[in-house]
């Protein structure tokens, strides 16, 4: 029997019964519910006209509300959520909230196809600031994964400014957690429709036990990914596990000499933790990943599962030699990250294992880490080359060195030859030269839409030598001094 996907939306509790699988939040929005004012501009996550806020209840019970963008997220996982769009800004009195308010006053709708997504965004940001003003950075943050084309953007930043300025309408969390409380599942549920099966468990033993079952389901962590294969590929995913509620991936805890990240934990929320271990090293690749809605929705766990050869998080992970964990009916299995990756697309995993964890070693003496990010944008772009270091160095001499590249092979590599030649010898600029030329034998990276061949060498190589600029011996220069994005991170 299909249990219904049940859901808060406009003061009631929604169910959907015959909508298949995969069908989208914003197709049902507006197909179905006849909510209009969410807008589909790209399908793919990328334009934020789609954008909606979710809210959910954590594994703590603590309630979260976030921007995501609904044009990829699949309509059951809004399972004992709540979802509001831009319907829902309109106040009892028939006013416009602050945040509309603002954007009318500062002029920041044009044409008015993306305002919808931006006043979600805002509205997001309202929420987590309590209506209280927000420094630069943070309203560029929320408004990252928002494009539009006609304002330029400045009269969108002077009413995320001015909204606080107005008179404050307050959110009733607390009546809110309680209907989500209400609406929360003590098992796991399963979805019938249209011939699929939407399997959403609750505990780690459900997961593992469907995982069994179905070795061939598609695993749906945040659907940044899995959505496009749906709204671009138009592949059909067959049977699905949802993760999304299942408590035991949603811990972040040390131990071991290690911070440990379940498969379920945002890449927003996992960003957060690992900048308090690496602040200087990280900040930056935390704001240039992706966008706000989509770090809300992705996962660090997801990421490093699909192993995509440009992804950000995996050059600095092997860098720093994190291990990932693996999940199955015979228990745990811990690989160094860099051995799950076998070649394009291939994977050291069973059919019945998943993606549990991710482990991240604390901060250790001596050893200087650094990752870079080479973009057409500062915002929401994927990369031509990610770049990371993580050197253990003892007056001045190099006693290992870890060098992980994305964009420049198949798969997230380190650079085997240029590590050897260093190993031993003194951090100079002679023994740099050496490696940078060792990088041409370790890698014959191809030449695509983002980048060329030669242009990927040549700036992996100049990423090297930022990194000995940032950390010789003498006179190491600070990380402002050779960034280009130094106002902005």
């Amino acid at each position: 029997m299909s249990d219904p996907i049940r859901f808060y939306f406009r003061g009631a509790v929604q169910e959907i019964h015959d909508a298949a699988p995969t069908r989208t939040v914003l197709q049902h929005l507006r197909e179905d519910l006849h909510c209009t004012g969410t807008k589909e501009g790209c399908a793919e996550g990328d334009c934020g006209a789609c954008t909606v806020v979710v809210g959910s209840l954590n594994a703590a019970g603590q309630l979260e509300m976030k921007a995501v963008n609904s044009c990829i997220q699949f309509a059951p996982t809004l399972d004992g959520k709540a979802l509001f769009t831009v319907e829902d800004m309109r106040q009892p009195d028939g006013a416009l909230h602050p945040v509309q308010q603002a954007m009318v006053e500062c002029h920041g709708s044009q044409c008015g196809f993306c305002t919808p997504g931006f006043v979600m965004s805002l509205w997001g940001m309202y929420l987590d600031q309590d209506g209280q003003p927000a420094p630069r950075k943070e309203i560029d943050d929320c408004l990252s994964g928002n494009l539009c084309r006609c304002t330029g953007y400045r009269p969108i930043i002077d009413a995320a400014r001015r909204m606080t300025e107005l008179p404050k309408v307050s959110f009733d969390r607390d009546a809110l957690a309680r209907q989500l409380q209400a609406l929360r599942r003590e098992a796991g549920s399963t979805y019938t429709a249209q011939g699929q099966s939407f399997h959403a468990p609750r505990t780690l033993e459900e997961l593992v036990a469907l995982r069994v079952a179905h070795p061939h389901a598609t695993l749906l962590a945040g659907s940044t990914d899995i959505g496009l294969w749906v709204t671009k590929q138009m592949r059909a995913l067959g049977d699905i596990i949802y993760l999304g509620h299942v408590g035991a991936l949603q811990s972040v805890r040390q131990n071991d000499g290690m911070l440990e990240i379940g498969a379920g934990v945002s890449l927003n929320d996992a960003y957060a933790a690992l900048c308090e271990l690496y602040p200087a090293q990280l900040s930056e690749l935390w704001q240039r990943f992706a966008s706000l809605p989509i770090r809300n929705a992705g996962t660090l766990g997801g990421n490093v599962a699909n192993g995509s050869p440009i992804g950000d998080s995996m050059p600095w992970l092997i860098a720093l030699g994190s291990e990932v964990v693996l999940q199955g009916p015979s228990g745990r299995r811990v690989l160094p990250l860099e051995a799950f990756y076998l070649d394009y697309q291939k994977k050291d995993l069973q059919a019945d294992e998943l993606v549990a964890a991710v482990r991240v070693p604390l901060p250790r003496q001596n050893v200087r880490f650094r990752t870079y990010k080479l973009a057409k944008r500062f915002d929401q772009d994927i990369s031509a080359v990610c770049a990371a270091f993580a050197f253990t160095l003892e007056d001045g001499t190099v006693r290992d060195a870890r060098i992980a590249f994305g964009g420049m092979a198949a798969t997230p590599r380190r650079a085997a030859r240029a590590e050897a030649s260093l190993i031993g010898l003194r951090w100079s600029e002679a023994n740099l030269r050496v490696a940078m030329d060792q990088l041409q034998q370790d890698f014959a990276p191809l030449s695509d839409m983002r980048a060329s061949s030669t242009y990927r060498m040549q700036t992996a190589q100049n990423l090297l030598r930022r990194f000995w600029l940032e950390t010789r011996p003498d006179a190491p220069l600070a990380a402002d001094a050779v960034n280009a994005f130094a106002c902005r991170a």
